[in-house]
């Protein structure tokens, strides 16, 4: 039998066993093709309750643990990520829309934080405290409990693994909301790697569900902090219902990113890089680069190139054919991105590639004669839209670059280094390339933004997991009780 075999999943949520959810199923659709692959089982609140109970209930036999067993249950996941990579590929590929290098890319960071999470196990657990008493002083890591994870559609396997793993490995259990658009690629993937890993029952709750579950995973008891990656208005929802509940979030959200090629850039990698950033998975991607600031020395002919690039990329199913750009993952997702696409033609811009569709097949899209009012440029389009805006002196790439609510991704494209590091200093963003696009993840490093795309750097890097999920408690020790005067 196959890691995902649909006879071990088909109806269920994960639990420890594969049970029969309350709220009943939904179809997993290939967005190529319309093709129902399966149907998953989908939570509802009764299901997210009982999940926060049980999860609750082996989390302390878990943290109780030693290190070496929890990271080998880590180390196992992460071979197993290797292992059954071709086969959790082809479920990215038809039910995520998924070209193959991305699908690649995501089994292969989801065995290297399986493997850096199994790390987590042996750091050391605090610091001995300076202390005015007769006494041992010490602060001191432990796991914070239930941790509620909540995992977008778009790179479904990373952004579910990313929390899933480290939370684990510090001694938590973990309550998993994956988009039900992609429950397979992005949910029963996971749990089912990590039943085969060894994981104790209970320890990893896997429910697909949609807005209603995820209310409820927020607002149970059981739940200590919520790890949430989505849209920045869905986010600010889990943010105020977490604060109400005094829980910590944790949110990655949305971005309006900015490439900026300054006039010294060679002008074919910069085009290519433009393209890449824009373009890559349909730009169904947080940190696509959605504006694309260009000196105005360079700017007609980097339109003129960009447009070239994106004419000639094979847009088709993944499936099928080698190509650069598969489906949108719904109807409903392909229409927002058309109708800004139109509204901003409406309002001036031209179409100098792209612009149209064929079922939800969107052809990459380049954007000229732009402003900041350019409905495609002010928004966050989250399809394979490229806007270009003009700039005439580096104050005035700054000023673009911070006109937006967003702080997730930034990147410069200059010949002189030193330059592009201290343009970046003047635009706030949680992450920063220079001489590359803004679209990029490594499990070691952390990753985050701020103003309107998140509460900073909370994924990835060993200091900023232990931050992320676990809390930090005081104790003291004495050989004696205390005397008091009373």
């Amino acid at each position: 039998m196959s890691l995902l075999d649909p006879k071990i999943w088909t109806g269920s949520i994960f639990t420890g066993d594969w049970i029969a959810s309350q709220a009943g199923d939904a179809p997993v659709l290939e967005p190529a093709t319309g093709t129902e692959l399966g149907r998953a089982g989908i939570a509802g609140p009764s299901d997210i309750a009982a999940a926060c109970a049980r999860a609750a209930a082996a989390q302390r036999d878990w943290a109780a643990a030693s290190f070496e067993d929890r990271a080998a249950v880590l180390r196992r996941a992460g071979a197993l990520f290797e292992e059954h990579a071709a086969e959790i590929q082809d479920w990215l590929v038809r039910e995520a829309g998924s070209v193959q290098g991305k699908a690649g890319l995501e089994t292969h960071i989801a065995a290297e934080e399986s493997y850096g999470a199994a790390g987590l196990t042996a750091l050391p657990q605090g610091d001995i405290l300076p202390t005015a008493q007769k006494r041992l002083s010490l602060a001191r890591r432990i796991p914070a409990g239930v941790v509620g994870v909540i995992a977008p559609f778009n790179v479904p396997l990373i952004l579910g693994i990313r929390s899933v793993a480290p939370a684990l490995a510090l001694g938590n259990s973990v309550v998993f909301k994956p988009d039900p658009r992609t429950a397979v690629s992005g949910g029963v993937s996971i749990a089912r790697v990590f039943e085969e890993a060894g994981l104790p029952a209970g320890v990893l709750q896997m429910l697909p569900g949609g807005a209603a579950a995820g209310q409820a995973l927020v607002e149970d008891p059981h739940v200590r902090i919520i790890s949430f990656t989505g849209s920045t208005a869905a986010g600010r929802q889990v943010g105020q219902l977490a604060a109400r509940h005094l829980k910590r979030a944790h949110l990655e959200l949305g971005g309006n990113s900015a490439l900026i090629v300054l006039d010294d850039a060679d002008l074919d990698l910069a085009v290519s890089a433009g393209a890449w950033g824009s373009f890559l998975h349909q730009g169904q991607i947080c940190m696509t680069t959605g504006r694309h600031l260009v000196h105005e020395a360079v700017a007609e002919e980097y339109v003129a190139r960009l447009a070239e690039k994106a004419d000639a990329l094979p847009v088709g199913d993944p499936a099928k054919e080698q190509v650069a750009l598969g489906p949108i993952i719904d109807h409903h997702q392909r229409d927002k991105i058309h109708d800004l696409v139109t509204a901003s033609v409406e309002s001036g811009a031209r179409v100098a590639a792209g612009g149209s569709y064929e079922g939800l097949f969107y052809r990459p899209t380049v954007l000229a004669d732009v402003t900041r009012d350019t409905p495609a440029y002010a928004q966050e389009v989250f399809g394979p839209v490229a806007p270009v805006v003009a700039f005439s002196s580096l104050d005035q790439a700054v000023e673009l670059a911070r006109d937006t609510e967003y702080g997730l991704s930034l990147g410069i494209l200059t010949a002189d280094v030193m330059k592009g590091l201290a343009l970046a200093a003047r635009i706030p963003s949680g992450i920063v390339h220079i001489n590359d696009q803004t679209v990029d993840d490594e499990a070691v490093a952390p990753f985050g933004g701020v103003g309107a795309s998140g509460t900073g750097a909370r994924f990835g890097g060993a200091a900023h997991n232990v931050e992320a999920f676990t809390e930090t408690q005081w104790v003291t020790l004495q050989g004696g009780i205390t005397p008091y005067p009373f």
